[in-house]
């Protein structure tokens, strides 16, 4: 599915994402700047949380409180070997029953399950975004 947006259409954006998504574990794929943790912090909204929403790049993952779960921001970025995933024990967070969103979650693949959604987000000439969901 594609569909092109700007910042107006976020919430119309989060509703289609979130009915389209094979499951809670989301990877969002896009260049620097694109727009994926501006639709994260709305997405985190959208769900039910107040938490306020920041880029985890440092601290690699962010915790986001709901009443019964809670959702998992990571920002895989700085990430350089699979060792360091390992380390970090990342895929535990990946066999709870938690929405976890992905930044730059490249390096991250061979831990993921099967069903899971892939956005993708591209900067468009007229300043708008395309994303297509997967």
């Amino acid at each position: 599915m594609d569909l092109k947006y700007t910042i107006n259409d976020l919430d119309k954006i989060v509703e289609t994402l979130l009915n389209n998504s094979a499951n809670k574990i989301i990877l969002f794929h896009g260049a620097m700047g694109v727009g994926k943790t501006t639709l994260i912090k709305a997405l985190v909204k959208a769900i039910g949380s107040t938490d306020e929403v920041q880029s985890p790049t440092y601290s690699l993952v962010n915790e986001y409180q709901l009443p019964d779960t809670s959702i998992f921001h990571f920002d895989l970025y700085r990430v350089n070997t699979i060792d360091e995933l390992y380390n970090f024990g990342f895929e535990e967070y990946l066999l709870e029953d938690h929405w976890v969103f992905i930044e730059w979650p490249e390096l991250a693949m061979e831990f993921m399950p099967e069903n899971i959604t892939n956005v993708f987000l591209e900067l468009t000439p007229d300043e708008s975004r395309k994303i297509t969901i997967k």
